[in-house]
């Protein structure tokens, strides 16, 4: 049995809306892991559902909405902000450190989709994060430049870039501007634009199978220019000897990205293939999901175990 409870937070001001998850029998000391969601997804979706199922491995856990979405807090509204989704993680860390129930010694982080992406450059610079799992792995902000299979033509991105620009020039007139659309009106629409991996990202946020109210639909404009200069995967090698897990399925077009961030580890580090599984699958579909967890599971075990972080200093070297 684990119970969930709604909690907050503050991150850089921000109010952060949260569930926290807290396995039967937790006693203190124990190991906690922080969830990050996909990009414009919220914690009723994919991170609470990762949440869930490690917390009933043992694990207590959090999962969170990032700053401008979903409960949390945060104007403009739909905001895709890199440096404040990377406080977001440092946030709900801090805020595990809190909890009598969680040895600060003993704190992961499970990043999915484009939270895999902030989740790199959060644990490279936070050194109380002892060990780093992802989970379709994406670099929203190389998805925006070059699209999720890595083959969109740059005048695309260069039209969004140009469209961010006359959005910022008429908020300032004082005019209202609708955000970027994130998904077209029906399934086909999302085939057409952006094959299987559009459809089946539609199929997820926009059907009942995984559908929430706080979703986001449309971002903010000003996104565009803040994940213009964004690189998540630049200083993956201050990871260092903290370990390293990533799980990608075996159909996902975005594993070209998954892939540059392993090979940029400097430290232990395992790659996880699901056979069969495409990038959206490993949100919510099993068999799927289950073998992420279980490996998942297996890796915060053995990372997080006391016997390797006795007496390890929570602001020092982990290993």
């Amino acid at each position: 049995m684990t119970t969930r409870t709604d909690v907050t937070f503050e991150s850089a001001g921000i109010p952060i809306a949260a569930h926290l998850y807290v396995p039967d029998g937790a006693v203190a000391g124990s190991p906690a892991l922080v969830v990050g969601h996909p990009g414009s997804g919220v914690k009723e979706q994919a991170s609470g559902l990762y949440a869930s199922r490690l917390a009933d491995a043992g694990f207590v856990t959090i999962a969170y909405d990032a700053a401008y979405q979903g409960a949390s807090g945060g104007t403009p509204r739909g905001l895709e902000d890199p440096g404040q989704r990377i406080e977001d993680m440092k946030a709900a860390v801090s805020y595990l450190t809190t909890l009598d129930l969680v040895d600060p010694r003993r704190i992961g982080l499970l990043g999915i989709c484009a939270s895999g992406g902030y989740s790199l450059a959060a644990t490279a610079s936070d050194h109380r994060i002892r060990a780093l799992a992802t989970v379709s792995p994406a670099d929203v902000a190389r998805q925006f430049r070059y699209g999720a299979d890595g083959a969109q033509d740059p005048a695309v991105f260069q039209g969004m870039l140009d469209a961010a620009a006359a959005a910022r020039t008429a908020q300032a007139a004082g005019e209202d501007v609708a955000g970027i659309p994130l998904f077209p009106e029906t399934i086909e629409q999302a085939r057409a634009a952006g094959g299987e991996h559009g459809a089946e990202g539609f199929d997820y946020y926009c059907t009942p199978r995984a559908a929430h109210d706080r979703a986001a639909r449309t971002f903010d404009w000003s996104s565009v220019d803040k994940l213009a200069t964004f690189d998540a995967f630049t200083q993956v090698p201050l990871i260092g000897d903290r370990p390293l897990l990533m799980v990608m399925g075996s159909r996902a077009v975005t594993a070209w990205m998954g892939i540059d961030a392993f090979q940029r580890a400097v430290g232990p580090k395992e790659l996880v293939w699901v056979d069969g599984a495409s990038h959206v699958d490993l949100y919510d579909r099993d068999p799927y999901v289950a073998t992420a967890v279980e490996r998942l599971a297996d890796f915060y075990g053995r990372t997080l175990a006391p016997a390797v972080r006795e007496g390890a200093d929570p602001a020092g070297p982990l290993l």
